[in-house]
């Protein structure tokens, strides 16, 4: 098991946004979590990834502790997160963004190794190296925040709404490059609304609803689920 939350609870001042919530990701799994907007799913991976603390329980990674330290430390340690909405650096270079991604890193012949490696990824980016990353468009920019998030060879990949405002063309090009990572050896958890899409990658889901935990399964139990079919398939 590379990552396990127990029992955690967040709050928002006098407001709980998740309530007892518990998971896990194995080595090498794709497992994503689905729920409705509000539900709680961006904040579960904020709270993963050191950036809100939670009020009760505990955050696991590759079997330390990691629930108190700072989002500095955890993406030191590998826990790698693309945050919602495409955090590039604009007025940085496609080139300069990649190698923010290595801050923590000292080893060049690695990080040039990686480079290549997200090129081999994204062929666009390295068409793009001295590009303004504000000036690429929404589908180039989730290339460059996933490639960025490479950049620091995680143990897991943590990816927030990764298809969101994209063409469906990109949003099918952007979960065949999830799969090509993960087959890469990197863990992914992926929080998605688009759950047909998510499930098509995943071997495992959560489902997550006003911030409680309400299902879990294989995504073979989840896809037969008539709740998830209903809610989130559009079945029904």
């Amino acid at each position: 098991m590379i990552l396990e939350v127990k029992d955690m609870d967040v709050y928002y001042g006098a407001i709980q946004a998740l309530r007892g919530i518990s998971l896990h990701v194995d080595e090498g799994e794709i497992v994503t979590l689905i729920g409705a907007n509000g539900a709680g799913k961006s904040t579960t991976l904020r709270t993963i990834s050191g950036l809100v603390r939670p009020r009760k329980g505990q955050v696991i990674f590759k079997g330390q502790d990691i629930t108190r330290m700072s989002p500095y430390k955890i993406a030191a340690m590998g826990v790698s997160h693309v945050l919602e909405g495409r955090q590039v650096f604009p007025e940085l270079t496609v080139l300069e963004n990649l190698e923010l991604g290595a801050y923590t890193r000292s080893n060049k012949k690695g990080i040039a190794e990686d480079l290549e490696w997200v090129f081999s990824i994204f062929p666009c980016l390295k068409e793009r190296l001295g590009q303004l990353g504000g000036t690429l468009s929404g589908g180039e920019q989730q290339m460059l925040s996933i490639g960025r998030a490479l950049m620091i060879t995680p143990g897991i990949l943590l990816l927030d709404e990764p298809s969101l405002g994209l063409a469906p063309a990109l949003v099918e090009q952007i979960f065949e490059t999830i799969k090509e990572i993960n087959e890469g050896g990197t863990s992914i958890f992926l929080v998605e609304q688009n759950a047909v899409m998510a499930l098509s990658v995943a071997d495992r889901g959560y489902v997550l609803e006003t911030g409680s935990m309400v299902l879990e399964g294989t995504v073979a139990e989840l896809k037969d689920n008539p709740q998830v079919q209903a809610a989130y398939m559009g079945g029904g």
